[in-house]
């Protein structure tokens, strides 16, 4: 197979990465691949232990899709066995273990979403438990053996929970051995994560010279904070940009984020070259430049990654129409009461809110619109021959016929 120069190839691949650990070494592997033709390893490890994936998720998987692009393979490893011990990156307390049943259910969702960013056609796809599930107790004390206790709790979070005196499982030490393990049975020569990941990515190269093998470079991306610019991405957090969200509500949460983000937004959730970045902090540094107008321009490219250029413009349609004019949109989920229902009732039992709880509290911060005015009374009464229109938050309304 012919590739590209180097520099066109590091072009592609650098572009967004917080670290490439070293760099002259994945030089060298590109321009071996690029004399005998034969594409990189390239290794993503996936954790099915939340099978909703958001833009943040993306960051790391759209590397993954540069690789593919350049013509080396791609292969996703999906993380079914240590799923079952549960990953205590980034974690101050054990984290909850799956069964192999409930990590492969997830699976299927992961891959099904991943698929909006990689090529599945071009993917290889393999499950870890193929490999640890087949060791032995023999083998587990063999692999155990190359890592010390030393080494392990140079690792942050466990250092703070060994000081805060927080429990550590033993079985926890074993995470990174198993991550690690799959770079053995692959015989990776690049591994992508997190920066939260680097500790176990430099495992699996460690481990790979224990077992004889030209080490594999390891790559991290940078963490994507959320649409309220504090907190990592997180669907838990509720700050989120789900690959799962409609156009316009993909397109109102890109709208939310700070204009600090908008050009890490460009970076990592657009994918943006380098050439429209330094575009972008020009249009930033122009006092004349309305920062809204430039997020406007992210929120359009974020949608269209996702779906298409027109799907975009109809979501920004929809938001001009909706959130900056105030009008109601033009289509909106209906229901038909048959009896007296409170408003409470309504907002929760039809997924506006997550609970009555969360109904409550939306109503008490001046959140809830009927017919354009704010409700104040958390006990009013929806009447069945009501003919009116419910607004929750800025993006989520329902018509009572």
């Amino acid at each position: 197979m012919k590739f590209d120069r180097i520099d066109k190839q590091w072009e592609l691949i650098s572009r967004g990465t917080e670290e490439i650990v070293p760099e002259e070494e994945l030089k060298r592997k590109l321009e071996a691949s690029r004399k005998n033709g034969e594409p990189l390893k390239i290794k993503l490890g996936c954790d099915p232990s939340r099978p909703d994936l958001h833009v943040g998720h993306a960051v790391v998987l759209r590397k993954l899709n540069h690789f593919q692009q350049l013509g080396h393979q791609a292969i996703l490893v999906i993380g079914d066995f240590t799923a079952m011990i549960g990953d205590p990156s980034g974690r101050n307390k054990t984290r909850p273990q799956l069964t192999l049943e409930e990590a492969r259910e997830n699976a299927k969702s992961y891959i099904d979403q991943a698929s909006k960013i990689l090529d599945i056609n071009k993917l290889k796809i393999v499950h870890n438990s193929d490999w640890l599930n087949a060791m032995n107790f023999s083998d587990v004390i063999r692999l155990s053996s190359h890592y010390t206790v030393a080494r392990m709790l140079e690792r942050d979070d466990f250092t703070k929970r060994y000081q805060d005196e927080i429990p550590i499982s033993i079985h926890e030490f074993m995470y990174p051995l198993a991550q690690a393990m799959d770079s053995v049975e692959l015989k990776a020569d690049v591994e992508l994560g997190g920066t939260d990941q680097k500790f176990n990515l430099l495992v699996g190269r460690n481990l790979q010279r224990e077992y004889n093998q030209i080490p594999q470079v390891i790559i991290t991306m940078p963490l994507l904070e959320g649409t309220d610019g504090s907190d990592k991405m997180s669907k838990s957090y509720g700050n989120d940009i789900s690959f799962t969200d409609s156009p316009e509500d993909m397109y109102g949460k890109s709208m939310s984020i700070p204009d600090t983000f908008i050009k890490k937004y460009f970076a990592l959730a657009a994918d943006a070259n380098k050439d429209t970045l330094e575009k972008i902090e020009k249009q930033l540094d122009d006092s004349n430049t309305n920062p809204r107008d430039v997020k406007r321009a992210l929120a359009r490219e974020i949608v269209s990654l996702y779906y298409d250029e027109d799907t975009a413009l109809s979501a920004e349609q929809h938001f001009d129409r909706v959130i900056v004019n105030k009008s109601n949109p033009d289509e909106m989920e209906e229901l038909n009461l048959k009896s007296d229902k409170s408003i409470v009732d309504i907002i929760s039992s039809a997924g506006l809110t997550k609970s009555k709880g969360e109904a409550r509290r939306m109503i008490n911060q001046g959140a809830v619109r009927l017919d354009g005015e704010k409700v104040t009374d958390i006990n009013l009464i929806i009447r069945k021959d009501s003919e009116t229109v419910i607004k929750v938050g800025k993006r989520r309304f329902i018509k009572i016929k």
